[in-house]
């Protein structure tokens, strides 16, 4: 028998409960499993995270807390929060480890498109509130999740694999890219100008969005986001035989 499809997927940060522990929202493991693969957890703390990349066929940067600002040289805004420096750096090497390789499929999901922006030398825009204003709702107050439309570029990976060029999206973020990193070119934006996704120049297999694909499963469009991911991981592995 042959070893299942194996998705890797990073945790949220090591929390203050009693005892500690890293968790992860069932979106993540559910959509993984709908699209026909294995999910394996990855925690921060690992002393050299691109070593996990060997043992996965597929990567998949999580969403939650915010990236300290000192990893793009800002002063934090007062809004910043559940910041987690093993998180940042366990995450931040994952992505440039990831970003390197042609032959792993990467899905980047909101916090995880910003860890992929600022780990190829990018920054952020720390409160959207503050530089766009509330007419598009990124999230409800104080942090909760709410849906609006997104315009995707038709001919981009993302607007290929989704299979439309205007979807409603579950969104909840409060930052977004600004400088954009290296290589990183945005294929989807918000009414208010704000990106809701990249891509990789020169890297088929590495897309991002802004918004939440685990939390809409009963979601044809965004189900195939996971699907794609699976059926690129399947197709490399393939190749390697």
């Amino acid at each position: 028998m042959s070893r299942p499809l194996l998705i890797g997927v990073s945790s949220y940060a090591r929390d203050n409960s009693d005892p500690p522990a890293f968790t992860l929202p069932c979106g993540y493991i559910d959509s993984i499993r709908a699209a026909g693969a294995v999910p394996v957890v990855l925690t921060p703390g690992e002393s050299e995270p691109e070593r996990l990349l060997d043992v996965v066929d597929a990567l998949v940067l999580a969403g939650g807390g915010d990236i300290s600002p000192k990893f793009y040289d800002r002063a934090p805004h007062h809004t910043v929060y559940s910041l987690s420096d093993e998180r940042d750096s366990f995450e931040l090497d994952l992505a440039r480890a990831a970003a390197q390789r042609a032959d792993l499929p990467l899905l980047c999901i909101c916090r995880g498109l910003q860890v992929l922006n600022v780990a190829l030398g990018g920054s952020l825009l720390q409160h959207l509130p503050d530089v766009v204003g509330e007419k598009v709702p990124h999230r409800l107050p104080p942090r909760k999740p709410t849906f609006h439309p997104v315009r995707i570029e038709a001919e981009s990976l993302v607007g290929r694999i989704v299979g439309t060029a205007r979807a409603d999206v579950c969104s909840w973020h409060h930052q977004a890219v600004d400088r954009f990193g290296e290589g990183l070119r945005p294929v989807a934006w918000a009414d208010d100008g704000v990106v809701e996704a990249v891509e990789l120049e020169g890297n088929c297999n590495c897309i991002a969005v802004q918004w939440h694909p685990e939390m809409q499963l009963g979601d044809p469009t965004q189900a195939r986001i996971f699907a794609a991911l699976v059926e690129r991981a399947k197709s490399n592995r393939r190749m390697k035989v």
